[in-house]
């Protein structure tokens, strides 16, 4: 019987230098997008696709993650004792009752290879998901993650999500060669990280999200340092494709790159545009100032 995807590994120990002083103190996967952190927008991406077990691969200076997903019992009785019990159900159900949350150390920054096989121990040999909180993907209909783990049940191997990027930008990406199937899915018969934009096999560049089979574990473990010195998952996936098929999928939404300050101002007014309670008046302010 094939297994379901019922895990997600979440890479979070990062310094998030870019975001320099903000991040000295605080990780950028708890910077706020209007009014939640970047790592909750994940992680509810990934309950919605059905995922039961959060796996955070953590550094040291990580522990507000922690703190973020756990019970807050201070707070919570503050919030009881003032009534505000629309607060009071916002805190407690950040994470439905039945999903569980892990945390492994990441010992050593030794890339995105080494961070996904960190969580070996908890994954075992099970199909999983990938998600980098950096990339806020703003789902049409449905998350990224639910989009491509209707692709996996579907086809039964590995789902990669990438999109087009100019030709300029390939030296920032992970690049796959691939056969088209349809519109928004293909075949991937290579991937290379960061090529030069003049021997890139294409501009189809891989973003934060993938479904990977557990087989991933052990190819990982003896993949060599690639690019940067780091372990590259793009490495292990190429190897990953001698032995089995890797889909690409182009998925219905939009993506943000919060990595960078312009992506997370880009998706903090779009996002703000959306929010139940400040989108009319934000929107009435954007017109004012721009008009």
């Amino acid at each position: 019987m094939p297994m379901k995807v019922r895990k997600a590994v979440f890479p979070v120990a990062g310094l998030g230098t870019r975001f320099l002083p903000a991040t000295k103190a605080n990780p950028k996967e708890m910077l706020p997008v209007v009014d939640k952190p970047l790592i909750q927008y994940a992680a509810e991406e990934a309950v919605e696709a059905g995922i039961e077990e959060l796996i955070f691969v953590t550094g040291r200076t990580k522990r507000s993650i922690e703190d973020h997903f756990d019970k807050a019992y201070e707070l919570e009785s503050e919030l009881e004792k003032a009534n505000k019990h629309k607060l009071l159900d916002i805190v407690r159900n950040i994470l439905p009752p039945h999903v569980s949350c892990t945390y492994i150390r990441q010992a050593e920054p030794l890339g995105l290879g080494h961070a996904v096989l960190c969580a070996r121990p908890a994954v075992g040999n099970e199909p999983f998901a990938v998600l980098l909180a950096d990339d806020l993907i703003d789902g049409q209909g449905a998350g990224c993650i639910k989009q491509m783990v209707e692709m996996y049940n579907e086809h039964q191997c590995g789902v990669i999500a990438v999109q087009p990027v100019p030709r300029e930008d390939t030296d920032k990406y992970g690049i796959v060669a691939t056969e088209v199937i349809n519109d928004h899915l293909s075949r991937i018969t290579s991937i290379v990280e960061k090529p030069k934009p003049a021997v890139a096999p294409s501009t189809l560049a891989v973003v934060g999200r993938y479904i990977l089979p557990g087989e991933i574990m052990g190819i990982l473990a003896t993949t060599k340092r690639g690019a940067g010195n780091e372990i590259q998952l793009t490495d292990g996936i190429a190897t990953l494709l001698a032995s089995q098929q890797v889909l690409a999928y182009q998925f219905k939404g939009t993506r943000y790159d919060c990595g960078s300050k312009l992506g997370y101002l880009q998706a903090t007014v779009d996002l703000a545009m959306k929010h139940p309670e400040v989108a009319q008046e934000f929107a009435a302010w954007l017109a004012k100032r721009q008009g």
